[in-house]
């Protein structure tokens, strides 16, 4: 997976990064026992994928039809095909 530049878009970066942060403030607020402060972290987390969407339909994801393993995928013989 390291060689096929999977995840390495600023949408996904972006994406991660707020995900990352509203774990954190969930975690932080589920220690101090305050439940509102946990959902906010967790309305954080969907935040972060509703951004990285948003980027990736804008444009700045990794398209599917250029990412390496699909073409790998679409080159290979179907299992069995041996002559």
């Amino acid at each position: 997976m390291a060689g096929s530049s999977h995840g390495h878009t600023p949408a996904a970066w972006t994406g991660v990064t707020i995900a990352f942060i509203g774990f954190a403030v969930a975690g932080a607020f589920m220690v101090m026992a305050e439940p509102i402060g946990f959902w906010a972290g967790m309305a954080i987390v969907a935040l972060g994928g509703v951004v990285g969407g948003i980027m990736r339909a804008m444009g700045l994801g990794m398209p599917t039809d250029t990412h390496p393993v699909h073409q790998v995928a679409a080159t290979r013989e179907p299992a069995g095909a041996e002559s």
